[in-house]
């Protein structure tokens, strides 16, 4: 048995870590977390001051068994897990299960950290072993609790007073608040016009240049000062008679300086931006070159340590970056001092260095054969950003031309830019932001005050102003990151389970709220406002480096946050859905039903219903959700999902769009309960249903005409043969949108290429491009409307069959199973459920929809009968002295 164990967090770190130490070290994962709180009502115990319970993870015992064997021979254990709160949190695990194991006096238990996977690094860090930061564990068990609580409390709330919700998270309530906001501002947006005036001028040497108005009769223009069509034309014809001549040129240099490495918040960004990557896929990636990558029959760490808030770069590194800039560009790219710079992060301990490259010297080009694509690209980056941030900062010769009317009647103005020494731009320029502006490079002919000028073309352009644009995964984490919600380090995950639980989705690359993430935010504004507040969230996370930095005790903070959250928990125990229903009517009522206007300019009545006419449509909750209905029920059933119908959309339904000429049947586009959608022909006889075909998501209706229409109602279409396979590839809509079908093997069609046009070769290029998808058994024909559930359909002994849920209905002879859309799939479902609910003699949907409390009451009492009875393997926050099959107390 070798004489020292070391334990880090990951297979493939020991495997690394493994070949720099000799023989007498063993190195073991713990596979990240050995214990959690477990899953239940109870883990955390605010009337026992806090007492925690922990819990053996399923996978966990074979291999604290496996670390426990190995620390039983060794005289010293070394736990080398990740230098971060979570890392010191694993560490404190173990060491506390090693305890309860009676072994911790058998050998010296210390903790040893390291910012990168290299033989000096890990050689280093052996060298000097540590005790576990204690107050680094604490913070962990305050955020660990504060999440707790939250999501304990706060979702059971939503499961009762707002059926369909999912749960409800401390940092991921607010950051589907951001993007609820956001959305919510595109709506109330009005666009206003303005106009600007450019005129075309040559030079004495026929060089020709463009210029701006920005002055007229002695006023400067504003933005809006031309707010008209006739406002530009009077300002054209007031300029067409005036001669012009150079007023003014002002000439200055301007440097730019290069920007700091990468810390996890800014590599998220930039991975976004460049190369399209999401969080989790960044730092998924990260990961692999940071825990090391084989080069040559050596595991070697690529990166230092990727969850960091630091941007300091250690001695060793910056003089690193001047020999390698020294040697590949010059002296005059290398900076005449070290660029220092400093990190923000209020916790020195917390305060690693910057994510940097292992080895500046292994080259991007160099590691290409190693690294797989994507791997490769991440490297790239932060290789170049790291020696950019080393480098001479770039000169510019900015240049501004004022250019006036003979008696300075007019101003029109020129600007320009000249890079005279480009320093770091030679090796990285960051992306422009989303929301920013791009600068304006262009080069001006030489001038000097008083040369005339000749005016050419005079032109006026419309503009409008535009919304504020929807958050992507770059602007939301950089805008999370300046309010101080969350950390770097917990982006990922928190945007990840906000898609999961269908409260956002990603279109194009950019969030948009779905109805039930805005119904989930309105609740928690409406009755819990403190807890979704950006300054409350943020004061936590201060408070929780306070913790980890020894200002404050972790207990203090629990007491204070459960004396006031538990106070608005208990307030909502007598809450009704009644005034759960008026609040969220009234707050998403503007979203719901939007003003619209007749074509005389008078107000439509969006709120009359449909069917009934004298009832008022509002929100309504049922047992699987928020759906909006009549209040005339149960003599109107008037039911739609929950849904804007749009103006233009509501116009645009029941059009008539022409003939086929293959069957001479009609084509007409109609609005149904699912949406618009368009039609061939009508009912036939003995039941079956004309063809249908649904408007796939960013077809505007407005934009459907008859070949549109043809188009979709012929998917899914062949595009041919593939020139490998022979097989037919074919394009559709599916589940998850535009697909392509190659034998067995589906591929997603990308947001920039049209399902209706995209051909042969495009195809067969995506299909070889990344991963494809297998096709399973029977197929998904996508999500109920009401619950949000998959609908799929199979085959089985009696013939094909859709399934929703424990719901099973026959596919009829008036139904092509091949061909089956959701529509239909819906109905075949509907008309299932009524017939067992006929047989059964129960209440109808309609009416159970009506009464949801009952229900989602018992599974809420549910955790906490369960928690009377305690799991054996549990143990304390704090040093225990019994074994590990034992609860202990804090």
């Amino acid at each position: 048995m070798a004489g020292s164990v070391v334990i880090v967090e990951s297979p493939a770190k020991a495997k690394t870590i493994n070949k720099y130490l000799g023989s007498d070290f063993t190195v073991l994962a713990s596979f990240g977390h050995v214990r959690d709180l477990p899953p239940k009502d109870g883990s955390v115990r605010p009337e026992e001051d806090f007492e925690m319970d922990w819990e053996l993870g399923d996978r966990s015992k074979r291999h604290v068994d496996e670390i426990a064997r190995a620390v039983k021979g060794a005289n010293r254990v070394f736990l080398a897990t990740d230098p971060d709160r979570e890392g010191e949190a694993i560490a404190w695990h173990v060491h506390e299960l090693l305890k309860e194991k009676r072994l911790a006096g058998k050998a010296e238990i210390r903790r040893i950290t390291f910012n990168e996977i290299t033989k000096s690094a890990v050689l280093d860090a052996i060298g000097k072993p540590r005790d576990v930061d204690q107050e680094l564990v604490q913070a962990y068990l305050a955020r660990r609790a504060l999440d707790y609580l939250v999501g304990f409390n706060l979702s059971p709330v939503l499961w009762r007073k707002l059926p369909g919700s999912k749960s409800a998270g401390r940092v991921q309530s607010v950051a589907l608040r951001l993007i609820c906001e956001r959305e919510a501002e595109i709506e109330a947006f009005k666009p206003q016009e303005y106009w600007t005036i450019e005129a075309e001028f040559k030079t004495h040497d026929g060089s020709t240049f463009t210029a701006r108005l920005t002055q007229l009769d002695g006023k400067r223009l504003e933005k809006f000062s031309l707010n008209n069509k006739e406002g530009a034309e009077a300002a054209l014809a007031r300029i067409r008679p005036m001669l012009f001549k150079v007023g003014r040129v002002e000439r200055k240099e301007v440097k730019r300086n290069p920007y700091a490495p990468f810390t996890t918040s800014t590599l998220q960004q930039e991975a976004s931006r460049k190369l399209g990557f999401g969080a989790v896929k960044t730092m998924r990636t990260a990961q692999k070159l940071y825990e090391g990558v084989d080069i040559g029959g050596e595991t070697v760490g690529l990166i230092t340590y990727m969850r960091t808030d630091g941007v300091s770069l250690s001695h060793e590194a910056i003089e690193g970056s001047r020999r390698l800039i020294d040697q590949t560009w010059g002296d005059n790219y290398v900076p005449e001092k070290p660029r220092i710079y400093k990190t923000a992060a209020k916790n020195a301990q917390e305060a690693h260095e910057a994510i940097r490259p292992t080895d500046l010297f292994k080259r991007p080009d160099q590691l290409s054969r190693y690294l797989d694509k994507d791997e490769l690209r991440l490297y790239e980056l932060i290789w170049k950003r790291t020696v950019a941030s080393q480098m001479a900062s770039a000169v510019l010769d900015q240049v501004t031309v004022d250019i006036m009317s003979k008696g300075a009647e007019a101003v029109f103005r020129a600007t320009g830019s000249i890079l005279k020494f480009d320093g770091f731009l030679k090796v990285y320029q960051e992306e422009k932001d989303d929301d920013g502006e791009e600068e304006e490079n262009r080069r001006l002919p030489p001038m000097k005050d008083g040369d005339d000028l000749t005016r050419g073309a005079l032109k006026s352009d419309q503009h409008f102003t535009q919304p504020p644009p929807r958050y992507t995964e770059a602007s939301l984490v950089k805008k999370m990151e300046e309010l101080g919600i969350g950390r770097p380090s917990t982006y990922a995950s928190t945007l990840q389970v906000l898609q999961e639980r269908n409260y956002v989705r990603l279109e194009k690359r950019r969030f948009e709220p779905e109805d039930r993430g805005r119904l989930v935010t309105s609740f928690l504004e409406n009755f819990f406002n403190r807890y979704v507040q950006y300054d409350f969230t943020a004061a936590l996370e201060e408070k929780l480096d306070d913790i980890s930095g020894g200002r404050i005790f972790w207990k203090d903070v629990l007491r204070e946050f459960w004396k006031h959250f538990h106070a608005s928990i208990d307030e909502t125990k007598d809450l009704t859905i009644t005034q759960v229903l008026n609040a969220l009517d009234d707050a998403l009522g503007p979203h719901f039903f939007p003003d619209r206007f007749d074509t005389q300019g008078h107000k439509i009545d969006v709120r009359a219903c449909p069917t009934c006419g004298a009832g008022r449509l509002s929100l309504k909750l049922g047992k699987t959700g928020a759906f909006i209905g009549c209040s005339n029920y149960p003599e109107c059933r008037y039911t739609r999902p929950l849904a804007v119908a749009g103006e233009e959309a509501e116009a645009d339904a029941d059009r008539d769009l022409g003939v086929d000429p293959e069957t001479n049947q009609n084509v007409v586009m109609k609005r149904g309960p699912y949406g618009v959608y368009v039609q061939l022909g009508e009912a036939m006889a003995k039941g079956e249903k004309p063809k249908r075909v649904s408007l796939p998501r960013g077809l505007n209706p407005q934009d459907v005409d008859l070949n549109t229409a043809l188009a979709l109602l012929s998917l899914p279409r062949s595009l041919g043969m593939h020139p490998s396979s022979g097989q037919e590839i074919q394009a559709g809509i599916g589940r998850f949108g535009p697909y392509l079908k190659h034998g067995d093997a589906y591929k997603n069609i990308p947001p920039d290429d049209d399902v209706l046009t995209i051909g042969l070769n495009r195809a067969v290029v995506l299909l070889g491009d990344g991963p494809v998808k297998k096709a399973v058994a029977g197929r998904e024909l996508g999500n109920h409307p009401k619950d949000g559930k998959p609908i799929s359909i199979g085959s089985g002994r009696f013939g094909p069959y859709v399934k929703h849920n424990k719901l099973f209905a026959s596919i009829t002879k008036a139904y092509n199973a091949d061909t089956l859309t959701l529509e239909q799939a819906v109905e075949l479902l509907a008309a299932k459920a009524a017939k067992d609910t006929a047989k059964k003699g129960a209440a109808p949907e309609a009416e159970a929809e009506e009464k949801p409390k009952k229900a989602p009451a018992k599974k809420a009492a549910a955790p906490k009968a369960a928690a009377a009875k305690k799991p054996a393997a549990k143990t304390a926050t704090t040093t225990a002295k019994k074994p590990a099959v034992k609860k202990t107390k804090a």
